[in-house]
């Protein structure tokens, strides 16, 4: 097993020369390493060594400080981004009765939508380990109401004295705005509006020379 080695930097490098790579990714060749460190300072950076097996050894310069805070930072949400895989395990007896075994269905399948695996086991005592195709048969029930959200990993099988079966979440599809949505709330806002109002019927207006028409 190899055993990994703090990175050496500056003056701990204690070579006699490097084959040294500058900021910027140029190579530089084959120089002394007094004369490579010399060159890190006159650019105010470190060097760095970032592969001790070459012959010679590769050294680049860089800033050290900050390359250790990227790293840290980089390490720090891999680990904040990756969830740990947990396996639940629900028991079960050849006795279960229908309420205790829809009981615990309910729990497994409250563990897989939060992203557990599921551990399923029948386990037999005395003489129920002679009948083993009643935890099979309880099994199979609750595997057929959690399959919707589970994977089936490990089929029912017998392990010593117990049969177990092992289910991992399935992934739930996002859901999906129904296309006729849009068209029901344009219909809502229509039906809200209130009704435009006809505009009045004018009224007759009676002519001056009607008017004088009848006049005797």
């Amino acid at each position: 097993m190899a055993i990994s080695r703090p990175t050496r930097v500056n003056e701990r490098i204690r070579i006699r020369e490097v084959r040294l790579i500058d900021e910027n990714g140029q190579q530089l060749g084959i120089v002394p390493t007094f004369q490579a460190l010399s060159i890190a300072r006159e650019r105010g950076l470190d060097l760095v060594e970032v592969a001790p097996n070459a012959v010679p050894p590769v050294c680049r310069i860089m800033d050290w400080g900050k390359e250790r805070y990227e790293q840290s930072r980089k390490d720090r949400e891999s680990r904040r981004n990756s969830k740990a895989i947990t396996i639940k395990e629900v028991r079960l007896k050849p006795k279960t009765d229908d309420h205790d075994l829809d009981t615990k269905t309910r729990r497994a399948k409250e563990f897989l939508l939060e992203g557990d695996k599921v551990k399923l086991t029948v386990l037999f005592r005395g003489r129920e380990n002679l009948h083993p195709e009643v935890g099979r048969v309880l099994l199979d029930r609750m595997l057929d109401q959690l399959v919707p959200v589970a994977i089936i990993e490990s089929p029912p099988r017998l392990e010593g004295r117990n049969m177990t079966a092992m289910l991992a979440p399935k992934k739930q599809p996002a859901p999906v705005a129904s296309a006729a949505a849009p068209a029901r709330e344009e219909q809502g806002r229509q039906q809200a509006a209130p009704a435009a109002t006809p505009p009045a019927p004018e009224e007759p207006v009676a002519r001056q020379a009607d008017a004088e028409d009848d006049v005797p």
